[in-house]
This record gives C-alpha cells, structure tokens and sequence, in this order.
C-alpha cells in the first residue's frame, strides 16, 4: 500500500513512449484537429470559453489540450515526468496555450497554487487513487465559488463482470483493494512494459458520490451510459464508435459522468422566527 504511488508512477512513466506512438491515441490526428474528447463530456461540461479548467491525472495532456480548443484555458496536472514533458512538446507543436505541471493529485493545491472554474477528471483516473475522501477534498480547494467538477469514468459495476461475456458477477464489488496486476502490455498494445506492475482501487458509485458531497460540493447530476469506449468484453459491439451489448442482450451501466458544484454561498440559514413549526400528532 505505502508503495502504491512509486510502483504506479514506474508503470506509467513506461507508458508514455508506448502511448505517444500509439494508433489509439493518434497524436498526427490531434495535431490536425482531431478532439479527444466524447460527445457527451462536451454536451454536459457546456460552455468553456473564457474559463479556467484543470486537469486532474491528464497523462499527455491531449484531453486537456482539447478543452483548450474549446477556449479554456488550461492547466494539466500528473505525477509522470515523462508524461508532462509530451505535453509541452505536443502543446508547442499546436500552438495551443497551456500549463503542466508534474506533481501527485493530493498535493494538487500546492503545486498549482491557484483556483479553477472547472475541475476536470478524465477517464480511467479514479482506479488509482486509494483515497477517494481525500481526493474530494483536493477537488473541492481547487475550486473557485461557482465553480464546478465534472468527471467521466469508466462504471464501477463493470469491474465486477467476468472479461468474456461481462454476463457472470466473478469480481467482488466491495474489496476496495489494492489489487496487484502484473500485465505484459499497456491497453494501446506496443512493444512489452518494462514496468508491469500497478496496484490499484475499486471504488464503488456510492462510495465516489458519498466523497463528492462530504467535500461540500453539490451534485448536480450523476448519469449512466450504456456504453463505453472500447470492447471491455468481447461480446460487446462497435456502434458508432463506442461499444455495447449486442441488440438481444440487457443494457447494463459501463460508463457514469458526474457534475457537482461549489455554490458560491451556503444556502440561508432557516429563520426560527419564520420557520413553520414542526407538526404534531
């Protein structure tokens, strides 16, 4: 446990190199225009232009660098120096305005030393965290009043499902971890790790909203989605470049996003002299 962050920071340091070159996060087709992000993150976070967003956890910064597109400016933020150095690379390559920042997600206020609009946490980041109060906590400093955090994650149920047909329960959905892999290759593929081993941390949807709205931060809506972006389990299929369960099988959640804002000011206090009294029998 109490090497959880040296071990992971060795595994994905190794990924970097892999990930750039990779078909899956295609850098040539970012650097010509193409947004990494989903449809439906854009839809939900609305409007950025003219706003402050950062991004928890941003890898190589593609994701962060796509909401600058949009007009945010942008602040990226991870533990791998390897990571943040492509981001630079590939944010001056674009011409694209933008801050990164190596630095652990709990020592976030710290190291940034300044407050945002949009507390952004992309895909695929929550598993690595053992801490899920403390990273609430970390959001909710980072937060201007009216602010708001918007997170896109991969569903918890999910992780419980066997890996062929994501039909039969073979995972334990409350063993929070850490659970230890040893895995040969990165999800893009590629040459094999030289780090592979990581250490991570189921965290169920009651548990992340219980986090959310214990750090003073009002949820304003939590959706599920029935699909995700790659064949999770090889029955899934392609449809409009993501994937669900064929057309005969149920729906289950494989995806949640979820929106919850620091509200410029508590809401008033009741009145006592104006309050109803509570009813009697």
């Amino acid at each position: 446990m109490d090497d959880y962050l040296q071990v992971n920071r060795a595994n994905w340091n190794a990924r970097v190199p892999i990930h750039v070159s990779s078909a899956f996060y295609d850098v040539d087709g970012f650097k010509a225009g193409r947004s990494r992000l989903r449809e439906f993150e854009v839809e939900e976070v609305g409007e950025v232009a003219g706003r402050r967003l950062v991004h928890l956890q941003c890898h190589f910064g593609l994701d962060t660098l796509s909401w600058a597109r949009l007009g945010a400016e942008v602040t990226g933020l991870d533990f791998s120096d390897p990571a943040i150095e492509q981001a630079r690379k590939i944010a001056g390559e674009c011409g694209i305005p933008a801050r990164f920042v190596t630095a652990d997600v709990y020592d976030a206020p710290e190291a940034l030393g300044e407050t945002y609009d949009i507390v952004y946490t992309g895909i695929g980041a929550l598993v690595w965290l053992p801490d899920l109060t403390r990273w609430a906590e970390t959001v909710a400093a980072l937060l201007k009043p009216g602010g708001f955090l918007y997170v896109a994650e991969f569903h918890p149920f999910a992780d419980i499902l066997d890996g062929e047909t994501g039909t039969t329960v073979t995972y334990d959905y409350f063993h929070r971890g850490p659970h230890l892999w040893e895995v040969p290759y990165t999800y893009t593929g590629g040459e094999p790790l030289e780090h592979r081993t990581t250490m991570e941390f189921r965290h169920g949807l009651g548990e992340i909203v219980s986090a959310v709205a214990a750090a003073g931060l009002r949820v304003e809506f939590l959706h599920e989605h029935d699909h995700t972006l790659f064949r999770r389990f090889a029955t899934l299929v392609e449809d409009g470049g993501v994937y669900r369960p064929p057309g005969e099988a149920p729906g289950i959640p494989l995806m949640f996003s979820l929106r919850a804002s620091a509200d410029s000011a508590p809401p008033p206090a009741a009145d006592p002299a104006t309050s109803s009294p509570a009813p009697t029998t």
